[in-house]
């Protein structure tokens, strides 16, 4: 039962996740270039998150090793790539490359953070 209950932080994050994306329009910032670089910095922090509370519900207790973090950045990326695919499907949205690469590099950067730590 403890090994599922860490996944709940990781789950409920997908959730907030997948509720944000499902929104046909979000606010947006009174100039493009704000704007811009608010969602796309908005990418980096929400999948460096995802990724970090992805490490956490593998590790159970265990010393974070390479193949952890690499298995976790591969989720966090896999997730990313899912999200853009479901804003296909939403009005008013659609997915982007580019936004996977984003993704990518919070996780990736989530996961050099805690090597480094």
């Amino acid at each position: 039962m403890t090994r599922l209950l860490d996944w709940i932080p990781a789950v409920a994050w997908m959730g907030l996740i997948f509720v944000v994306s499902a929104q046909p329009d979000l606010p947006h910032a009174p100039e493009p270039i704000l704007d811009s670089l608010l969602k796309k910095g908005g990418h980096v922090l929400v999948y460096a998150v995802l990724a970090r509370l992805y490490l956490r519900a593998l590790r159970r207790g265990e010393p974070v090793s390479g193949r952890l973090r690499l298995f976790s950045l591969g989720l966090a990326v896999l997730y990313g790539i899912s999200d853009e695919i479901h804003q296909l499907y939403v009005p008013g949205r659609d997915g982007s490359p580019v936004d996977v690469v984003i993704d990518s590099i919070g996780a990736a950067l989530s996961m050099w953070l805690v090597r480094r730590g």
